[in-house]
């Protein structure tokens, strides 16, 4: 009798310590994905910041990247998928195209200082998202690992634990 008690405890706690350590990946890994949502917020900022200088340019432009933006712009959360992260990319990299090719028709725009200053931090934010889709995609290595591995696998389904996805390069696109 005695022993099967101990066998139930040491099953009991086995499956307490899978589900916290599933747990505490899982949290890793929406923890990355709030990191990208704030800087894909802060890259939108900085572009609206770079619409605003194009309005006195190039009125009717400026306006439609302007509605252009506001309707693709959403709050990135935790939750949020990797299909979620690639249409935000693929909004920037429109927006970013659109205002490359607005500013080539206007020399001195290129040679403005905000333009500057909005374009090389476009680039730093870009550098940063790049590093937190590897550490992203790092911690669904990890979860995803743990999840396929027995024993852990015979459990992380039951527990409601499932693999996740890599974020992927966005491919450029217009918006």
């Amino acid at each position: 009798m005695i022993i099967v008690f101990l066998i139930i405890v040491i099953f009991v706690l086995w499956c307490i310590s899978v589900r916290r350590r599933l747990a505490a990946l899982n949290e890793n890994i929406d923890h990355a994905m709030s990191r990208i949502g704030v800087q894909l917020s802060s890259l939108f900022d900085v572009l609206t910041a770079l619409v605003d200088l194009l309005q006195g340019y190039d009125v009717q432009e400026s306006q439609t990247l302007t509605e252009n933006i506001k309707a693709c712009r959403s709050l990135m959360t935790a939750t949020a998928t990797s299909d979620d992260v690639r249409k935000q990319e693929c909004a920037i990299f429109g927006a970013l195209s659109r205002i490359s090719k607005a500013a080539s028709l206007y020399p001195e725009l290129k040679e403005n200082e905000k333009y500057v200053k909005c374009m090389n931090a476009i680039d730093n934010y870009e550098k940063m998202i790049h590093t937190s889709r590897l550490i992203y995609n790092d911690h669904v290595t990890r979860f995803n690992r743990e999840l396929r591995l027995f024993p852990t696998a015979l459990l992380g389904g039951i527990l409601g634990f499932h693999e996740r996805d890599y974020l992927e390069v966005a491919e450029e696109a217009e918006i």
